[in-house]
């Protein structure tokens, strides 16, 4: 190489290595992951337990080389002092607990649910949305879940060099959060965006919008004033575990008068459900201004001096 095409070069690798890196795709494929297996710098990480499986679920078969985290049990979420179930734990619980998994500030993070229904792609759209708080982006979401990859198994007859059967365990890392304070949302920001008329969506299940039921950590029943409702369940396609297309999105949106640019704010119980509905506005129709209310109908009904909305009264 010629010292002058050196000195040509030169400045543009030095102007590469200083650019941030790409955020990842949100959602890749089966095809994607299998293309991607065994890569440095890669953690495929099992969360199926949000959909009720256990640790014996995935020593009975996994992705080979996913790491398993319980969603439930390993502290990705926990109970504030004042009682709101299911909120996100002080940075310094969440850097040790992603650090022992083997993730550092410079890995790609593929999360995999199981992929039954919508309820548990929303285990990995919560720890998405969590990655996302501590300002990671390097982060995807395998579409379709683990379900879809055993489909592709099935269809390849390959289940011998398809599936792990062993735990697999990663050298600790060192992972540093840095907090986007922007993405916290609290009952104070609600109810000035109600007070905004700012669209609030609510993506529980519609017998919870209207009223007629509650969760056990919500204390009474009824939606936020003047909320739009689009069910989690209606994101995947018939509740399952695959996103709908982006065009069908934007017409589900459109029939429930609620815009896919512009500031708004997914709400549900404790920020479960509500993860699915801010990924499907941010991640998937790509409106950045979009948020979640993780403490949701949980938080917000603590405050007996709060309104609630209760479209159909049954007492």
């Amino acid at each position: 190489m010629s010292l002058l095409l050196k000195a040509l070069i030169a400045p543009l690798v030095f102007l590469l290595a200083a650019l941030p890196a790409r955020a990842a795709d949100p959602l890749v494929s089966v095809e994607w992951v299998k293309a991607n297996l065994g890569k440095p710098g890669i953690v495929l990480l099992d969360v199926r337990s949000g959909a009720g499986r256990t640790k014996a679920d995935y020593l009975a078969g996994h992705i080979p080389g996913a790491v398993f985290t319980d969603y439930a049990k390993d502290d990705w979420r926990e109970r504030t002092p004042d009682g709101v179930d299911g909120q996100i734990p002080p940075v310094d619980k969440l850097e040790k607990l992603i650090g022992g998994l083997g993730i550092d500030n410079a890995t790609h993070v593929v999360l995999i649910p199981e992929g039954r229904a919508a309820v548990d792609v929303a285990s990995a759209t919560r720890l998405y949305w969590t990655f996302k708080v501590l300002g990671h982006d390097n982060l995807s979401l395998l579409d379709g879940g683990f379900l879809a990859w055993m489909r592709d198994v099935d269809k390849h007859k390959k289940p011998v060099n398809q599936m792990e059967t062993t735990d697999v365990k990663l050298p600790p890392k060192t992972f540093k959060a840095n907090v986007r304070q922007e993405m916290l949302v609290s009952k104070g920001d609600v109810k000035k965006a109600i007070a905004e008329k700012t669209t609030i969506v609510d993506n529980r299940p519609q017998d919870f919008h209207v009223g007629l039921s509650k969760s056990p950590s919500v204390k009474r029943y009824g939606t936020l004033p003047g909320a739009q409702s689009i069910p989690e369940s209606w994101l995947t396609d018939n509740n399952g575990g695959t996103f709908r297309s982006k065009a069908q999105l934007v017409k589900l949106y459109q029939s429930q008068n609620v815009p896919t640019s512009g500031k708004q704010v997914s709400f549900c119980n404790t920020g479960h459900w509500a993860s699915l509905g801010w990924f499907v506005a941010s991640e998937i129709l790509g409106n950045k201004d979009a948020q979640m209310y993780s403490g949701s109908m949980a938080d917000w009904t603590a405050d007996p001096s709060l309104p609630v909305e209760q479209k159909v009264k049954t007492e």
